[in-house]
């Protein structure tokens, strides 16, 4: 028999076993109680009235229209080529968050019965085709952003660097998800998901249980943990299925406070901008993608209802709708954190460097959308009457500026794919099927 063969073989083996055992770990986890652990002195204080996960239903005519306008973003939006998609309107430009974004829409589609199987089977396969050939950063991890019709590495601008611009251990957890669900559910496409994560060196992203990215800093590669509250557990979840040790990221109570918000116990990660180069963001995303593929854990479920309520509560004490997340927009600077708190604020809006834009809150379509199929409440019901007016032949606008009503006209992979995981949600139920 062939050695190659037997040596491939034997790698795929260890893959197998590691999802197996991260599966049955992630299982156990989310039916622990970590502060009973002894991990912090920081109380979990469960809700009183924490709403109970929603059962699965048929999506009525209405949301099949929805998903249907979300499913153009990526019609319009795929280069045949490389099989990747913009993740801009456009832009030929993705990161690896984006496409994991677009597995999980493409999914979506398959499952919802907007696109067929075999255009499903094509689509998937030139994708994984073309994960299999890009070229890595320092030969390890696939770099932070491509050029989506060269499959070329590139920086934010779009610009072709040769050897990259580092990567982001969170995009790559992002894409593990859908990947995970591949492995489970597409078996023909296992070798090819196989032969991707052998090309992946996932010792150089973790360091006794924490996530590391790698970012360049006047021509010098910096290490960075990367990751706060939210962001790095989700991540640390899907890291876990694939028998990387990420354990200490895992954890919520090593870096958890609160601050108080209408009355709630708003959690938040310590280590801000005043502590660390880093933004400390309170928002739906991470918690949203928990719920969505994971069904949440029991510390997570918490925080994310807390965030449903404080969202909720400022509606009704100051009249403005609010469903806050990380979002482009269709002006400078082009990418926001509307946050619930950030760097001892409340209610702002930030760049990744940390600046201020009062007159740039918005009201996000991805997370009304994440929200409603989540809890499906009156304000939930409320927040899509809204947000249903944002729809384009391109797909979904991603929402309104709070200041003037304004319509956010940014088209883009991120809103269109959540909306397609949210719809998929009321059907389904978590996409890995893993929470209680």
């Amino acid at each position: 028999m062939n050695k190659n063969y037997l040596y491939k073989a034997r790698h795929h083996l260890i893959f197998l076993l590691a999802l197996i055992v991260g599966s049955v770990l992630i299982y156990f986890l989310n039916k622990l109680d970590l502060k009973k652990m002894g991990y912090s002195s920081v109380p979990i204080v469960q809700s009183h009235t924490p709403l109970d996960r929603v059962a699965p239903r048929p999506l009525t005519s209405e949301e099949k229209q929805w998903a249907t306008v979300a499913w153009h973003y990526f019609e319009h939006n795929y280069n045949p080529d490389t099989g990747l998609v913009n993740a801009v309107d456009n832009f030929p430009s993705t990161t690896l968050w984006d496409t994991g974004n677009y597995m999980v829409a493409l999914i979506g589609a398959e499952q919802l019965g907007l696109i067929g199987h075999e255009a499903f089977d094509r689509r998937l396969t030139t994708l994984l085709t073309t994960l299999n050939r890009v070229p890595l950063y320092k030969g390890k991890l696939p770099n932070k952003v491509y050029n989506t019709q060269t499959a070329q590495m590139t920086d934010y601008t779009n610009k072709v660097v040769e050897g990259g611009i580092g990567w982001s251990v969170i995009d790559i957890g992002r894409i593990l998800s859908p990947l995970n669900y591949i492995l489970r559910h597409y078996p023909k496409h296992s070798p090819a998901v196989f032969s991707l994560l052998d090309r992946w060196d996932f010792s150089a992203m973790q360091k006794n249980g924490e996530l590391y990215g790698v970012v360049q800093r006047d021509g010098e590669e910096v290490l960075l943990q990367e990751g706060r509250l939210g962001y790095e557990q989700y991540a640390a979840k899907v890291f876990t299925l694939f028998g990387v040790d990420a354990m200490r990221s895992m954890r919520y109570n090593r870096f958890l406070a609160y601050t108080d918000i209408y009355g709630i116990e708003i959690p938040y990660d310590i280590r801000d901008s005043s502590m660390l180069k880093a933004n400390n963001y309170v928002l739906m995303e991470p918690y949203m993608l928990d719920g969505l593929e994971f069904g949440w854990d029991s510390i997570s479920r918490e925080f994310s209802y807390r965030l449903y309520q404080v969202q909720e509560a400022r509606y009704n004490s100051e009249g403005i709708l609010t469903a806050v997340t990380e979002d482009h927009i269709d002006e400078a600077p082009y990418f926001l954190y509307n946050s619930i708190f950030v760097n001892d604020q409340a209610w702002v809006a930030v760049d990744e460097h940390g600046t201020v834009y009062p007159h740039k809150r918005l009201l996000s379509t991805k997370a009304s959308f994440g929200m409603y199929a989540l809890y499906r409440t009156d304000y939930t019901h409320t927040l899509l009457k809204k947000v249903s007016a944002l729809q384009s032949k391109r797909g979904w606008y991603a929402g309104y500026y709070e200041e003037g009503d304004r319509v956010n006209s940014a088209v883009t992979c991120n809103t269109n794919a959540i909306i397609l995981s949210s719809l998929l949600y009321i059907t389904k139920g978590p996409l890995l099927g893993i929470g209680k």
